[in-house]
């Protein structure tokens, strides 16, 4: 363990004349850091935790992998594969905790703003993984026999980690993960996947449709989508119907707002928000609507990645989350023209370019490499939907206007709640075709007297 620990820093091993590891003894050298990375991991959740030992066995793969590939490069024989894998496994340590430290301090808000953003994150992060990388291929070349296997023995053990980075990038089932049983909060309502509930869906769609108003003609009318599909917490919930009002009252959108919401109280009520169900609204909303001339307004509320995904939960039933390029996809084979889209989501940033026409008003809760606020257990409305919906929009027909009004109050909230990892700093991309188009709506809603301005 010691001598490994100097191979961390590329100092040699001072193990010729020592025997090779006992089974059991290597049993315990590989145990001890994995036990520790436990640890660490545990660290990340606050209060009651569960483990979950199934998904630790995933990415024992890579282990057997990199053991293969030891064995091939080095041709072992009088327990040099004991001995190198004993070695390589320690002179990982340092770079390990120190990685499983940062991914810890990610969690915990303990980084300084500038390594909060995805760039800055991966550029410390990428840089210790290197450092592990250059201790385990330069101990490695200590006991290859020859410089042809060391060649290979390097890309075959980069391919190994860069796979298994990805693998922990995508696994929805975390090792420990929050235990909500021993909280004194009200159990909260659950899903039940019965025959019933699917034939209650299917009723609660064709209801939905079905209740679309009619458009009225010689005006430009706006419709509403209205997307929360992460049932674990309410406040999606409340978000959802307060911007469905809002899009009621100010925008003269009564009867065209449809909403997709997932959660174990509204199974009777409105549809399921799943990508297959967006996609059929988008539909349904492009039959009713007069599609070169109508507006659309598609507000999304829920958790976002830093892969720019729209977290989707409604268990036990699965829900895929929703792409960028999947709405982009459904909102042009539905053809609607003129579309406003708005995205409440961490790192929603993403959602701009592969959005943006120019008949297509985009804003987003945060740039592509910050959280937004708001969207915990506790929070009545993310910070987004509380300041551009049902603050600004309630003053102004303009949705320009409203975000450029709430981004200040966004700001200051942040600071007063103490966000430290830097500013959501929220996005807007107006197209040039579709601005006279919303200037002209508004003008259309003031004189009707809907609100004012």
């Amino acid at each position: 363990m010691a001598e490994g620990l100097r191979a961390s820093v590329l100092l040699a091993p001072r193990v010729a004349a020592s025997p090779a590891p006992s089974p059991w003894q290597l049993m315990l050298i590989v145990l001890i850091p994995s036990l520790l990375a436990l640890g660490i991991g545990r660290l990340q959740i606050d209060g009651p935790a569960s483990f979950h030992p199934l998904a630790e066995l995933n990415a024992f793969w890579a282990i057997a992998l990199t053991l293969w590939l030891g064995w091939w490069a080095l041709s072992p024989r009088d327990g040099a594969l004991a001995r190198w894998f004993a070695l390589a496994t320690w002179a990982g340590v340092p770079w390990n905790l120190l990685m499983a430290g940062m991914s810890l301090a990610y969690f915990r808000g303990w980084l300084p703003a500038p390594l909060t953003t995805a760039s800055g994150f991966w550029a410390v992060y990428g840089s210790l993984l290197s450092c592990w990388f250059i201790a385990q291929v330069r101990l490695t070349a200590r006991y290859v026999p020859s410089g042809m296997r060391l060649a290979l023995f390097a890309p075959g053990l980069l391919a190994i980690t860069a796979l298994g980075i990805w693998q922990a990038l995508q696994e929805r089932e975390q090792v420990w993960q929050q235990d909500y049983s021993a909280s004194t909060e009200p159990e909260r309502p659950r899903l039940k996947l019965t025959q019933e509930a699917f034939e209650e869906q299917q009723a609660v769609w064709q209801r939905a449709v079905a209740g679309l108003a009619p458009r009225r003609a010689g005006e430009t009318n706006v419709y509403g989508l209205v997307f929360a599909p992460y049932a674990s917490e309410d406040v999606f919930l409340r978000e959802s119907a307060m911007v469905s009002r809002v899009l009621e009252e100010r925008f003269d959108a009564q009867g065209r707002v449809l909403r997709l919401v997932n959660h174990a109280s509204t199974t009777s009520e409105l549809p399921w928000a799943t990508p297959l169900n967006l996609r059929r609204a988008l539909e349904a909303l492009a039959v009713r609507m007069d599609r070169d001339k109508d507006v659309l307004v598609i507000y999304m509320s829920s958790h976002g990645a830093r892969d720019f995904q729209l977290a989707a939960s409604h268990w036990p039933l699965t829900v895929a989350s929703l792409t960028p390029a999947e709405l982009r996809e459904a909102l042009d084979a539905a053809g609607i023209r003129h579309r406003v889209i708005a995205i409440s989501a961490c790192y929603s940033g993403g959602w701009i370019e592969p959005l943006a026409t120019d008949d297509s008003l985009v804003m987003t809760a945060a740039d592509a490499e910050h959280t937004s606020y708001g969207c915990g257990r506790r929070s009545e409305l993310t910070f987004f939907g509380r300041a551009v919906f049902d603050e600004e929009l309630r003053k102004t027909h303009s949705f320009e206007t409203a975000f450029a009004a709430a981004v200040p109050v966004i700001r200051q909230r942040e600071i007063d709640a103490g966000k430290d990892d830097g500013f959501s700093n929220p996005q807007i991309r107006v197209g040039e075709a579709i601005r006279p188009v919303l200037d002209s709506l508004s003008q259309q809603l003031g004189r009707a007297g809907s609100g004012g301005q």
